[in-house]
C-alpha cells in the first residue's frame, strides 16, 4: 500500500513588538526562509494584514520577491491577497510578475481577510468587503487567462483591459480563497472552482 508524502511547511505572520528594528525582523525572516529552503521544507506561507497594527509584513508579494532571490525550492503561498482594497488589474499584473520572478514557486490566496479593523480603518463594511471580493474574482480570474476583460462596478471601471505578461505556471497562476468564519469565501471558491484555504476549519465557526 502506498501513503501520500507528508510535507513541512511554515506559517510566517511575523507581529513584532513596534520598538523592535523591522529591518532586522524582515532579514530574520528571510534567513530563517532560507534556512527552511536549504532543509528542504516544502512551503512558506507568508501573510500580510494591513490593519493589525503591528505586522512588518504589508507586502507578501514583495517579501516574497527578496526571499524567492535567495532561495531554490521551497514554494511560497501568499496569503492572502486583499482584493478588495486593488484594483483587480494592478494585482493581476502583480502576481503576473511574482509568478516570473519565483519561477512559478508561488500560490496566490485571495479574500478579504480576518481582520475586523480592515473594515473599521478603511471604511469598507465587511458586506460590502464580501461583495468586492465576488466582483474582483469574476475579473481577475479571465485576466489572468490572458483574457481581456471590459467591466464596470461602484469601485471599478475595466475597459479592454489586458495583463501584460503570460503567465510563467500552465496554464494559470495557481489561485484559492481565503476563509475563516465568513461563508463567503467558501461560496466563491465554489462558484469558480478554485481551491480553499482555511486555518479556522478545527473550530465550530470555521467548520460550519
Amino acid at each position: 500500500m502506498s501513503y501520500p508524502e507528508l510535507k513541512f511547511g511554515i506559517f510566517l505572520s511575523r507581529f513584532d513588538h513596534l520598538k523592535e528594528n523591522p529591518t532586522l525582523a524582515l532579514e530574520c525572516d528571510i534567513t530563517l526562509i532560507e534556512l527552511l529552503d536549504s532543509l528542504q521544507y516544502d512551503s512558506a506561507w507568508i501573510v500580510e494584514p494591513h490593519c493589525a497594527g503591528v505586522d512588518t509584513i504589508g507586502s507578501a508579494d514583495l517579501f516574497i520577491a527578496a526571499a524567492a532571490q535567495r532561495t531554490r525550492h521551497i514554494q511560497f503561498v501568499r496569503g492572502l491577497s486583499s482584493v478588495h482594497f486593488q484594483h483587480p488589474l494592478t494585482l493581476a499584473n502583480r502576481i503576473m510578475q511574482l509568478d516570473h520572478v519565483t519561477q512559478g514557486r508561488v500560490s496566490h490566496g485571495v479574500g478579504f481577510g480576518a481582520l475586523p479593523t480592515d473594515a473599521v480603518m478603511t471604511g469598507i463594511g465587511p458586506q460590502e468587503q464580501a461583495d468586492r471580493m465576488l466582483e474582483a474574482i469574476e475579473v481577475l480570474l479571465p485576466l489572468l487567462k490572458g483574457e481581456t476583460v471590459t467591466r464596470k462596478t461602484e469601485w471599478f471601471e475595466l475597459t479592454a483591459a489586458k495583463v501584460q505578461l503570460t503567465s510563467f505556471t500552465k496554464p494559470m497562476v495557481n489561485i484559492a480563497v481565503a476563509s475563516q468564519t465568513s461563508p463567503a469565501g467558501a461560496r466563491v471558491a465554489g462558484i469558480h472552482g478554485l481551491g480553499l484555504l482555511s486555518i479556522s476549519a478545527t473550530f465550530a465557526g470555521g467548520f460550519n
